[in-house]
C-alpha cells in the first residue's frame, strides 16, 4: 500500500453471523484478507490457528455477499487437520490446504486474492480496550467517518453472551452526513465476552465498507480470539 493511501490514525480501538462458530479453548485465530471479486460484490476471508483442545491446526474459509451482508450459498467452511504442528508453526498451512480444497468456490465467485480493497483503519495496539467511538478522515477522498461500537454482554462463564452493532456516520467533503446501522443489534453470540473493530476496509470500487471485528471468548483459565466481518453498502 502506497504511503499516500494510508491513513494516519490514532490508536483506536459481522457478516452477520460470520465466525459465530464455536471457539476452542486458548485458540488465537489469525485473520487473513483473501480478496474481493472483480465486481467488488463478494469478499473472502480466512482464519487459521491451533486448537487449544486438540493441538491440531485448523482453518476457516468464509465468503460474503457484500451488499447483502450475508454468506454466499455454501460459503462457510471449517476444517481441523489431525497433525501436530512443529515448534513455531502457527497453523497457516491449514488455511493453504483448505484454499486448495475449495478452488471451485474461489473460481465461481471470481475472487482475486490481489484485490484486497483499501485499508481505512487498523487496530495498532492489540492490548487496547474496546473503544466506543472512532473518528478519522480518509485523506484520499476527504470523507470523515464516525464509528460507534455499541455492545452489551450478559452472564458469565458458560452462560456468557454478547451482542453488538455499529452506528456509522459518513460525511463526504461538502456533502450531507449519511447514517447507517451495521450488524444485528439484537443478536447475542454465545460465549463471546467483548468485541473490537480490528480493521475497516473500503471495497475496490469504493461502494462498500467491510468491518473486521475481533471477538473475545473469555474462559476460566484462558482466552480465545476469533474474527467476523460486517459489511455495508455506502453508495
Amino acid at each position: 500500500m502506497h504511503t499516500k493511501k494510508a491513513l494516519i490514525l490514532p490508536v483506536l480501538v459481522g457478516l452477520i453471523l460470520a465466525a459465530a462458530m464455536p471457539a476452542y479453548a486458548r485458540d488465537v485465530a489469525t485473520f487473513v484478507n483473501l480478496g474481493f471479486s472483480e465486481d467488488s460484490r463478494t469478499f473472502m476471508f480466512g482464519l487459521h490457528g491451533v486448537s487449544g483442545d486438540t493441538g491440531s491446526p485448523y482453518a476457516e474459509l468464509v465468503t460474503v455477499d457484500v451488499p447483502r451482508n450475508r454468506f454466499v450459498s455454501g460459503g462457510v467452511h471449517r476444517t481441523e487437520y489431525s497433525v501436530r504442528p512443529g515448534p513455531g508453526q502457527d497453523g497457516h498451512g491449514a488455511l493453504l490446504r483448505l484454499l486448495g480444497e475449495h478452488q471451485g468456490l474461489i473460481a465461481n465467485h471470481n475472487i482475486n486474492h490481489l484485490s484486497q480493497g483499501r485499508l481505512l483503519y487498523i487496530l495498532l495496539n492489540g492490548d487496547e480496550p474496546p473503544r466506543e467511538r472512532l473518528e478519522f478522515r480518509d485523506f484520499d477522498t476527504g470523507t470523515r467517518f464516525v464509528v460507534g461500537l455499541n455492545q452489551e454482554s450478559l452472564g458469565s462463564r458458560d452462560e456468557l453472551r454478547a451482542r453488538f452493532h455499529i452506528d456509522l456516520q459518513i460525511t463526504p467533503g461538502g456533502s450531507a452526513t449519511q447514517r447507517f446501522v451495521v450488524g444485528l443489534p439484537e443478536f447475542y453470540r454465545e460465549h463471546v465476552g467483548s468485541y473490537r473493530i480490528a480493521q475497516i476496509l473500503a471495497s475496490p470500487d469504493e461502494s462498500s465498507l467491510v468491518f473486521v471485528v475481533e471477538m473475545k471468548y473469555p474462559h476460566a483459565t484462558d482466552r480465545s480470539v476469533s474474527y467476523m466481518v460486517e459489511t455495508v453498502r455506502i453508495r
